[in-house]
């Protein structure tokens, strides 16, 4: 008994070493990166993670916006102690050549620190920090967390049962981690959703052997605990963003009839839209909708039947051969359902 006692510091050691392995220094260590790794330097990347969406040439210029007054946001930095995305995320989008980056975060203040000192007088005359310069952000990028578990399922009884006791300690401490996230594009001009994609990961880790065994040895899991929540939500905005360019390499705009924001084709009782003079089915709304298709410009749909719609519709009506009117007959909605 005494024998076995003795060995079992030795096996709590070798399985902390297994788990661990060496605490040497190493530059570029694999087992510190994220899922976004490597650089970016204009369209030319190194090292970037193999499974993140590429595009042969961009779609215009993008600007990552964080919202940081969110509930994610708050629980990000407080309670795992993470910075910001939006580093991790102008990586990811700089190496996959579908954006080009435009700063509007903090760098935005030097560079309008710049243009002041130019202003003031007090810059080289050769800085050449005119107006005019800065490149407009196409769209803007909105990053969310939507889920985060901590600890969503332990180990210890699988690899106890493989190991023995010691197995038990060390597959206790096993958790996995796991993060669901959301990017948003919008189109900077009209703020219309362009795309949105829902991104996940899981990984494990093993937070807990600090807590086991405590002393010298507790800052081997310990640090990795501390890093494992951010890689794996690194990991899920790797692929809400790969679904994001899926999403928009073979983009098809949406289409309202009469157009984006002129109030829909849902019409409420008493709206423009809605309004049917003659009782016949065909809104004053919805035919000068066919008539602009089929060449009567009526000009932008309104509703209301003023002297130009009038007069489309008796140049409409004379070319199907019946009453010229200048109204939305029986006969003319007739005429403009075929």
């Amino acid at each position: 008994m005494k024998m076995k006692a003795a060995l079992l510091p030795l096996a709590v050691a070798a399985a902390i070493f297994a788990v661990s392995g060496c605490s040497t220094m190493q530059i570029g260590s694999r087992s510190a990166k994220t899922a976004a790794s490597g650089s970016a330097g204009g369209a030319n990347s190194h090292d970037a993670n193999k499974e993140l969406a590429h595009c042969d040439a961009p779609l215009g210029t993008i600007a990552v916006t964080e919202d940081t007054a969110s509930p994610w946001y708050n629980i990000l930095a407080n309670q795992y102690k993470l910075g910001p995305t939006t580093p991790v995320l102008k990586l990811i989008i700089q190496q996959s050549n579908c954006f080009v980056v435009v700063d509007r975060g903090r760098a935005m203040n030097n560079m309008m620190g710049e243009r002041a000192l130019a202003q003031s007088g007090e810059l080289r005359g050769s800085s050449n920090f005119g107006k005019g310069q800065l490149v407009s952000a196409d769209y803007s990028l909105t990053p969310s967390i939507t889920f985060s578990n901590n600890d969503a399922g332990g180990a210890g009884a699988l690899v106890g049962g493989l190991l023995g006791p010691v197995g038990a300690l060390v597959g206790g401490s096993m958790h996995s981690k796991e993060a669901s996230t959301l990017l948003t594009l919008d189109d900077n001009r009209s703020g219309v959703q362009l795309a949105i994609a829902e991104g996940s990961a899981k990984n494990w880790d093993f937070g807990g052997l600090g807590g086991v065994f405590g002393g010298a040895a507790g800052g081997i899991g310990g640090g990795y605990a501390n890093t494992a929540e951010g890689k794996v939500i690194v990991a899920a905005f790797v692929d809400s963003y790969n679904n994001v360019v899926r999403a928009v390499r073979n983009y098809k705009a949406q289409h309202v009839a009469g157009g984006l924001g002129t109030g829909g084709n849902m019409a409420v009782q008493g709206s423009a839209q809605a309004a049917a003079p003659t009782g016949n089915g065909m809104s004053l709304y919805q035919a000068q909708e066919k008539l602009n298709r089929l060449g009567f410009d009526v000009g932008q749909p309104d509703g209301k039947l003023g002297p130009h719609t009038r007069a489309e519709l008796k140049k409409f009506q004379m070319s199907r051969q019946i009453p010229a009117t200048g109204e939305l007959d029986g006969a003319t909605v007739e005429q403009l359902s075929r």
